[in-house]
């Protein structure tokens, strides 16, 4: 027997609860099992396809690529300048935007999180707040606290009615100190798929603006709602108004690129100077979490975005996935009035107003497999199996 080690005083942590959704899924003999869990893109099919552009992509790198030696820090710098403009719908000032190539769209809200401590920090403001809506993607708090940030939540939208808390937002907003970062879902909000109108979008950035807000807007889903330009629009006004601004960036869903993990950080400065020091600290704080960025990922959006003919078939690609997405969307709010609110949402994501045990039943009867706080992947449906899926929701509630 060991002699006891500062391991044992480790607490044990639950398991992944997708992690277990998934082996349920795949030991369920029953043939007409519907996934509604794991949140990736699905076809027609059921499949997570490798996307014509990225094959296409992949066989130029692998006919090109000269060398497999380190990225520096800020990963592939063609790579985010090719993104910028997509992002930003323009193409900012060097001197007053930074980017930079992260794992995952995970490890640009890690790195906006310790840049915004060390920041604090300096400025004597130590657990510096960051605002979030809840509900939200549950890895949001966690990265902010395990950062050395204190979360503060307000309620942003009503399971239950399937509706935004607009005033709530604003009346939590307009309570934030100068200096708390307010972390916005850009666009296909995951869970709830429920996404701020144009005025509203104005009306958060004036808040920001007045009362001396950071924004960190993540921004994983860009075409997947309405359009690349349209799902960036909202996100822009605000970027517009703030002088400080941070992106967490990931084409891991827009590209299909998942187990690639390719994001980015960009940070915007309100002055040529503040952004010098936001760069090298950004730089100091990627060295010593991953050294450099993962490359074929970052590569491949490079290659495709350089080229006229590659960018135009991974547009072509990007519009069908989202209008597959938005016709299941409108088939399940046609099939059930229960179900209209799907019909304005956007994106993957819905947050169904179902309890435990009614998504218990769900996968026990019906074969569909969701996760138990009734968010569902709307993009494990076809038009074809809608009438499946409502059919177990009228049964179940």
């Amino acid at each position: 027997m060991s002699a006891p080690t500062p391991f044992d005083a480790l607490t044990p942590q639950p398991a992944d609860v997708l992690l277990s959704l998934i082996a349920l899924y795949r030991d369920d003999p029953r043939p007409k099992k519907l996934d509604l869990g794991v949140g990736v893109y699905r076809d027609d099919t059921g499949a997570t396809p490798v996307m014509r552009a990225v094959k296409a992509a992949e066989g130029r790198l692998l006919e090109t690529q000269g060398s497999k030696s380190y990225l520096g820090p800020e990963g592939d710098i063609r790579y985010t300048e090719l993104l910028q403009p997509i992002v930003f719908g323009k193409t900012m000032p060097a001197d007053t935007m930074v980017g930079v190539q992260t794992p995952g769209g995970t490890g640009a809200l890690r790195l906006a999180a310790e840049l915004v401590n060390a920041a604090q920090k300096n400025a004597k403001r130590p657990g510096a707040k960051v605002w979030l809506g809840t509900p939200t993607w549950p890895n949001h708090a966690p990265i902010m606290t395990s950062a050395g940030l204190t979360v503060a939540t307000y309620r942003y939208y009503d399971q239950a009615t399937q509706t935004i808390l607009f005033d709530e937002m604003m009346s939590a907003l307009k309570g934030a100190d100068a200096g708390d970062v307010v972390l916005l879902h850009g666009c296909c909000h995951n869970p709830v798929g429920a996404d701020l109108d144009q005025a509203q979008w104005r009306a958060v950035a004036e808040v920001v603006a007045e009362r001396g807000l950071i924004p960190l807007i993540d921004l994983a889903y860009q075409g997947l709602g309405d359009g690349l330009e349209e799902d960036a629009a909202g996100a822009r006004l605000v970027l517009d108004a703030a002088p400080d601004a941070l992106v967490a960036y990931s084409c891991d869903k827009n590209f299909g690129l998942y187990r690639e993990r390719v994001g980015a950080l960009y940070a915007k400065g309100g002055t040529p100077a503040r952004t010098a020091l936001m760069r090298s600290n950004i730089l100091l704080l990627a060295r010593v979490n991953w050294s450099m960025p993962p490359d074929h990922g970052g590569a491949l959006v490079r290659v495709i975005l350089d080229d006229a003919g590659l960018t135009a078939e991974w547009r072509t690609e990007l519009d069908a996935m989202r209008t597959r997405i938005n016709q299941v969307r409108q088939a399940l709010a046609a099939g059930d009035a229960w179900l209209a609110p799907l019909g304005r949402q956007r994106g993957m994501f819905s947050l169904l107003p179902l309890s435990p045990e009614q998504v218990g039943l769900l996968r026990r009867d019906h074969a569909v497999y969701m996760v138990g706080n009734g968010r569902a992947n709307l993009a494990g449906l076809t038009l074809a199996t809608v009438p499946q899926f409502i059919d177990a929701l009228r049964a179940v509630r």
